[in-house]
């Protein structure tokens, strides 16, 4: 059975784009698609899952989850949302990151909004939140443990990796409403 570093250190989880990462010209849809390829392949479970396709693409802009493109090109302003909405859709309906987006698209295009800064404080809480999940983990770890010495069976590496999957399961569910929540406090804000 992997330990908790094991999983850890397999689950690439500081991979977010980083607005180094992001080139300062404008590209077209298939550099797009090769910028999030190279950065966020390794995330993949396998190899036929694609990190982002031309329909994604033009789906979240069809659905206004980003303000339009010129010229057939996408701005580092783009990339960065594109960047935000990979990470959100995990969790969260495709409305409810759109519900999420809209206010801040509006800022952009309408008052002029200077994504930057917020984006790397948004790369700098993702950092962050690795190192709350790697002591969460510890502490559910041990948890598990307890847990399962107390049930004496020849399983116990299974029922461990059992009780820990269903506890990751109800601690991304409680996270995902909480996120709902607000997602919902942000529709009511914004009729």
């Amino acid at each position: 059975m992997e330990n908790n570093k094991d999983i850890l250190d397999g689950m690439q989880l500081n991979s977010q784009l980083s607005l180094e990462e992001i080139p300062d010209l404008d590209l077209y849809m298939d550099q797009v698609i090769q910028l999030f390829e190279n950065k966020f392949g390794i995330l993949k479970r396998d190899e036929n899952e694609k990190v982002l396709t031309k329909t994604m693409i033009n789906n979240y802009a069809k659905g206004k989850l980003f303000f339009p493109i010129e010229n057939k090109k996408y701005s580092k302003v783009h990339m960065m949302l594109i960047a935000m909405i990979y990470q959100m859709k995990g969790a969260l309906s495709i409305n409810d990151v759109k519900v999420t987006l809209d206010p801040l698209n509006t800022m952009i295009t309408e008052e002029g909004f200077d994504l930057t800064d917020l984006y790397k404080r948004y790369v700098q809480m993702a950092d962050e939140s690795m190192g709350q999940l790697k002591d969460e983990m510890s502490l559910l770890s041990e948890e598990v443990t307890r847990h399962i010495v107390a049930l004496d069976s020849e399983k116990s590496d299974y029922l461990t990796q059992l009780l820990l999957v269903a506890s990751f399961v109800n601690m991304s569910n409680y996270y995902r409403r909480a996120a709902e929540r607000i997602v919902d406090n942000i529709a009511k804000e914004n009729i």
